[in-house]
């Protein structure tokens, strides 16, 4: 992830959640991607640092193990640096521009100049991210497919020009899809940051009850005695995932025949965002700054020694000098 700032249920729900789960069946990378974040606000970088420290936090927080998986910063380990620029040679521009962000972000962020080479580049730099581990998949939503697609077709074309004693140096990753049910934010369009619309993991209880107090609901119930249908409402969407069965069966009785009333659906959906940030943030505390400081260096040393296997391998394929 970009270190952004702090993650919201969003990130953790699309993401973090299904990394916790992966790590006890895989050998797992998770790292944070600083050198991402130059693609789009390389104008002010004082909030890289401070932010990859709020992520890396939401991530130990959230159940990942550095025991169990390579927790590191992305330009910590110099192998991101070199591999982008040999696969950058060999991938045609038409490729870049056919990624479907790359339209959609330059739209969405058009107070910002991103016609630059970085920018352009990025789906390189993330192919490299990945090829860099030879990993047999990559964990990401049906709304990532496209990014990993092309990471495959990168290391075809690698390993059409260029071979290691007749075999191929760079695997074609496969998607392992993770479920990503629809996180509404308070507005009730997707959850973002760039929406202002977003629930931290780390919102104490009654920030997250104020902020849910707030959000929008069901538009047919303009009044407390109009029926309404959680189907068609974003505080619904937050029971679905987080309430249990039996609270769910309360909220759809209750909506459609009115039998309660919106500001005490929402208290419910509270009390199951709670249960869910609770163990999060308990763990969250119990984290020092040495103890990250020593996770990170101990994670990009290790991520530094894997990356450099695969390294020698691409720069014999590609007689390159060492």
């Amino acid at each position: 992830m970009r270190p952004t700032g702090k993650l919201h249920l969003g990130n953790y729900m699309g993401a973090l959640a299904n990394w916790v789960k992966l790590q006890d069946d895989y050998e797992c990378y998770f790292f944070i991607a600083d050198v991402h974040a130059l693609t789009t606000d390389y104008a002010d970088t004082s909030k890289i640092a401070p932010n990859t420290q709020e992520v890396i936090l939401d991530y130990l927080a959230a159940g990942l193990d550095s025991a169990k998986s390579v927790l590191f910063v992305q330009s910590h380990v110099p192998q991101h640096f070199e591999l982008p620029m040999y696969l950058g040679m060999i991938t045609p521009v038409g490729w870049l521009e056919r990624v479907p962000s790359y339209k959609e972000m330059q739209e969405n962020l058009s107070h910002r100049d991103l016609t630059t080479f970085g920018f352009l580049g990025y789906p390189v730099l993330m192919a490299s991210d990945i090829l860099l581990y030879q990993p047999k998949y990559v964990p990401v939503g049906q709304d990532q497919q496209a990014h990993v697609e092309l990471t495959r077709e990168v290391a075809r074309r690698f390993n059409h020009f260029y071979k290691l004693d007749g075999r191929e140096v760079l695997p074609e990753p496969d998607v392992l899809l993770t479920p990503s049910p629809k996180m509404p934010g308070t507005d009730g369009r997707k959850m973002s940051k760039s929406y202002g619309n977003t629930i931290l993991l780390s919102d104490p209880e009654p920030e997250v009850r104020k902020k849910l107090k707030t959000m929008v609901t069901d538009p047919a119930r303009v009044r407390r005695t109009d029926p309404g249908d959680p189907d068609k409402c974003p505080v619904g969407d937050l029971h679905k995932i987080f309430s249990t069965p039996e609270t769910l069966a309360k909220v759809y009785d209750g909506c459609r025949s009115a039998g309660i009333g919106c500001i005490e659906c929402k208290s419910w959906a509270a009390d199951a965002l709670v249960q869910v940030l609770n163990p999060i943030q308990e763990r969250r505390a119990r984290f020092t700054e040495a103890e990250v400081r020593d996770i990170l260096e101990d994670g990009s040393e290790r991520a530094r020694v894997r990356a450099e296997q695969t390294m020698v391998e691409v720069r014999a394929a590609m007689q390159m000098p060492r």
